[in-house]
């Protein structure tokens, strides 16, 4: 899959740049929103960072394979706290319903 990827720079640019928008979006964005420059600013910095990374996955080093390990943990932790709010809410509901 490593020479695949090497073979293909536009499909491993699209992975990597996929990938850093997406732990951005979820990890590192601020609560509120940026002025529009400054946005524009940050994804224009994040598609030259891809390059950077696109020039490791073509001499051999596993870029993306390691951002699908980063998006899997981070798409494990949300599953956890989606269940973890669903359990919350059960337990307050049972425990609403035993004081009446």
């Amino acid at each position: 899959m490593q020479d695949w990827l090497s073979d293909h720079p536009l499909v491993s640019y699209i992975l990597i740049l996929a990938s850093v928008i997406y732990i951005f979006n979820k990890v590192f964005r601020p609560q509120q929103r940026l002025p529009l420059l400054k946005e524009v600013l940050v994804y224009l910095m994040m598609a030259i960072g891809s390059t950077v990374l696109l020039v490791f996955q073509i001499d051999k080093l596993p870029i993306i394979q390691c951002m699908a390990v980063a998006v899997a943990m981070m798409l494990m932790l949300r599953i956890r706290q989606f269940n973890d709010r669903r359990t919350a809410k059960r337990e307050q509901r049972q425990s609403d319903a035993g004081q009446s």
